[in-house]
């Protein structure tokens, strides 16, 4: 069964900061194979949703989620997600060498 793929807004607003940061400081090219790569991975959760390393923070917003490395060379980023009913949602999109429990439930671009 496949599932279908919710991108929440934080989630889109995490995938556009990062996709500028490529293309501000890398190059154009390398931000379209960054969030390539990140449909990718989000096609690789569709199929196969519980895929993911589920997650234990304390803040209950974060409860039920879970997260999945976008795949290399990217895959120092981590999508975290919920899978429910027959959804996938992509819930928020960021480095893995974060204060993951408080970056997480601060607004996106809150650095």
């Amino acid at each position: 069964m496949h599932w279908r793929v919710n991108r929440k807004p934080d989630f889109k607003a995490d995938l556009g900061h990062q996709f500028v940061w490529y293309f501000t400081n890398a190059s154009e090219d390398v931000a379209w194979q960054f969030v390539e790569a990140v449909d990718r991975t989000l096609e690789q959760l569709r199929n196969q949703p519980f895929l993911g390393r589920r997650r234990c923070f304390r803040h209950p917003l974060l409860a039920g989620l879970r997260s999945f490395r976008v795949e290399p060379p990217f895959n120092r980023f981590l999508i975290f997600y919920r899978a429910v009913g027959e959804v996938v949602d992509a819930w928020r999109l960021m480095h893995g060498g974060r204060d993951l429990a408080q970056r997480l439930v601060e607004p996106p671009n809150a650095d």
